[in-house]
């Protein structure tokens, strides 16, 4: 371990392993091979004087790279493309001419690019749909636990625990969509030249359009994609690194509002995240259990929001056909938006899979505000027994205040109940008006809600990607 210089906390702490890989230098180098490759069997296909030989022997070298080789020859070249191609040809003697042929820096650096994000964004997809999954057993296990709602924070009518949970589900489900719709159109950018014309291909197959037609495609085809982007400069629009991680930034606010809630119904001790048997909440104050896993998916959520400008003004910025100023941005913002998401959905996974209800405590918030929510229900009881429903809305009303001034002056427990019990205009005895106590009947629709949403939305969408299921995740610190 390095400890005389920066590191990333993004690869010492947060990010997986599979993720990283994604990102190194091992993955980017190995991809230009696999599209050098590509571009010579295309241009033999296409009648070039390329020989099976050559391309047999840029295979054979694919995977060894020499990169002692690569980074000497930079040292002199000053530039990464032409030192690797440079590397390729020392292996591969034979095809050493042929190497690259008609590309520019672009045709290995942008087809990467988009590679790279494409396997990256399938891999956030199966963590999604990993935290879809566990939520939704969750959010089944609980469909029928009443708890207190809020709105604004303030005691609302109840719902459930599961109700609640389907929630933060419904918006990682309008995330996977996102993710499905920017993964099905993803495209290469191929191979188009400096400008994007293709002016070295016309001069190389002789002004064959016909030809020159085909290249794209058949690279496309090779590397695994439907097809290229019909028209580009040098680059593929930066627009693509936007829409990536505009979606990466939605993820990121889901978890966000995810992370938000469970770090006040802890505060409430209603709800906790998993706390480990030898874990240390505080250095000072020995007793407390701090939600750590929920505030740095807070933490790193904001960071991928706030990252997802980068790309934005760097796709507003580019000139013409192409600049440079996207180069550096482009190498921070992207990997990092990644490995930020993915330790968000891992850390997400983490919490999903531990957490721990308090059933006592959500019931004892529940019943010191019930008796305010069930007010209409008691006036109705009071109408049937011969009362003024006008009458008794006022009564009520200033039962209410005089009930809520007790609590919050006096700090007493809620005594509404053995107000209107004593108050001859209800004619209702305590034991009756405790009758009307039954949170279940305040929930409305939250359980048939849950087990609808379950059944006709979140189960089709597992089946559809069952492959995907059965991830755990392993936190670091």
């Amino acid at each position: 371990m390095n400890t005389d210089r920066y590191q990333s906390p993004l690869s010492q702490r947060y990010a997986s392993k599979e993720m990283q890989y994604l990102f190194s230098p091992d993955k980017k180098f190995r991809t230009w091979r696999k599209l050098w490759i590509a571009l010579a069997e295309t241009e033999k296909e296409l009648g070039l004087n390329i020989t099976q030989e050559q391309i047999d022997e840029m295979k054979a070298n694919a995977e060894d790279i020499n990169y002692f080789v690569a980074q000497e020859r930079e040292k002199q070249v000053r530039h990464d493309v032409m030192s690797h191609v440079y590397a390729y040809g020392v292996q591969c003697p034979k095809a050493k001419g042929i190497i690259h042929l008609g590309a520019t820096s672009c045709y290995v650096g942008d087809n990467t690019d988009i590679i790279v994000m494409t396997e990256a964004l399938k891999l956030v997809k199966k963590k999604l749909v990993n935290v879809i999954a566990e939520l939704a057993k969750f959010a089944e296990e609980y469909r029928g636990l009443p708890t207190l709602a809020f709105t604004h924070f303030q005691p609302a009518q109840p719902t459930t625990v599961g109700k609640r949970a389907t929630l933060w589900i419904q918006e990682f489900t309008l995330d996977l969509e996102d993710v499905d719709y920017v993964l099905s159109n993803m495209k290469l950018l191929g191979s188009k030249g400096t400008t994007g014309t293709q002016a070295s291909f016309l001069e190389l197959f002789d002004g064959d359009q016909e030809k020159i037609e085909k290249i794209d495609p058949m690279i496309a085809e090779k590397m695994g994609f439907k097809e290229c982007y019909p028209v580009s400069g040098q680059t593929y629009s930066r627009k693509i690194d936007t829409r990536v991680l505009n979606v990466l930034a939605g993820i990121a606010a889901s978890a966000h509002k995810f992370s938000n809630d469970i770090r006040l119904l802890q505060h409430l001790k209603e709800v906790e995240e998993p706390f480990e048997k030898s874990q240390i909440g505080s250095s000072a104050m020995a007793y407390k259990r701090n939600p750590m896993r929920s505030e740095r998916i807070a933490s790193l959520s904001r960071f991928v929001m706030v990252d997802a400008m980068n790309p934005a003004i760097t796709s507003a910025t580019q000139w013409f056909e192409r600049t440079l100023d996207d180069s550096a941005n482009k190498r921070l913002s992207v990997p990092e938006g990644f490995l930020a998401i993915d330790g968000i959905l891992d850390l997400c996974l983490n919490v999903v899979d531990g957490l721990v209800v308090y059933p006592k405590v959500i019931e004892k918030r529940l019943m010191a505000e019930l008796p305010f929510m069930a007010t209409e229900n008691i006036m109705m009881d009071a109408v049937k027994a011969g009362g003024d429903r006008q009458e008794l809305h006022e009564r009520i009303r200033e039962l209410s205040m005089e009930a809520g001034r007790n609590v919050k002056a006096e700090g007493r427990d809620n005594n509404l109940l053995e107000l209107i019990a004593a108050d001859p205009a209800f004619n209702l005895t305590l034991e009756e008006l405790q009758k009307t106590m039954d949170p279940s009947k305040y929930t409305g629709r939250a359980k048939e809600q849950v087990d609808a949403f379950l059944s006709k939305v979140i189960r089709p969408i597992l089946e559809e990607n069952k492959e995907l299921l059965g991830m755990t995740a392993e936190i670091t610190v």
